[in-house]
């Protein structure tokens, strides 16, 4: 697997290097924005884990770039540790966030949490609800035959909520399911990728498809 590194901190470059490099995965790097979309294109790898405060472009203009083009998961690792900034990270596609210092560990464990619920929902079944279509093997979703890119994330929580329309998922049920057991995830941050879903599934014509029950949780509306 191939993991793009955007750092402008050539140091810290070299530290996460080694760290990833020593889990298995070839690394590629780069040092500013415009540098990492050049990389992105050319080297199209697998995962790509990026700074902010980059020179040229900034990382969430590296990450709103690269979302019009792939749905490659992507992880801030930022000195940002403003949760506006976390949440304009996510909003924007990214996977997950990460503030400076951190456990070269706790990062490749987070790597490996993301590949592992991606690889997850690739199994050989399309569901179905209605005029929405996903194909998790493909990562494809559709309604009414219009395609909708989806982040890891939000096709992990579009399945769950696929896989029993009816059933209600609390925000403690998908934290887990989707980021793991004892994830410090918030709720904000799950709000935030919900947001995000919602709005694509609107802009192609699913409308209130996903409904929350409140106090309780959330569900698919049941069809008409």
């Amino acid at each position: 697997m191939k993991i793009l590194l955007v750092d402008d901190d050539p140091r810290l470059r070299d530290l996460v290097r080694i760290a990833l490099e020593r889990a298995g995965w070839q690394v590629v790097t780069a040092a500013d924005g415009q540098e990492a979309l050049l990389h992105a294109s050319r080297e199209l790898p697998d995962f790509i884990v990026l700074d902010i405060g980059l020179p040229e472009l900034d990382g969430f203009e590296v990450c709103r770039r690269i979302r019009q083009r792939t749905e490659v998961p992507i992880l801030f690792l930022t000195a940002r540790d403003d949760e506006v900034d976390c949440i304009l990270g996510l909003e924007l596609g990214a996977d997950d966030y990460v503030t400076k210092p951190f456990s070269p560990r706790e990062l490749v464990a987070r790597i490996r949490t993301i590949l592992k619920r991606s690889q997850k929902t690739q199994v050989p079944t399309v569901l179905t609800h209605g005029d929405l279509c996903l194909d998790p093997q493909a990562h494809r979703c559709q309604i009414a035959g219009q395609d909708i890119s989806l982040t890891a994330r939000e096709q992990g929580i579009l399945l769950l909520l696929l896989q029993d329309p009816s059933r209600i998922r609390s925000r403690a049920e998908l934290i887990t399911q989707i980021w793991g057991a004892g994830s410090q995830v918030s709720d904000r941050t799950l709000d935030s990728h919900l947001r995000n879903l919602r709005a694509k599934l609107e802009q192609a014509g699913g409308t209130d498809l996903i409904e929350t029950v409140h106090a309780v949780g959330i569900r698919l509306r049941a069809l008409r």
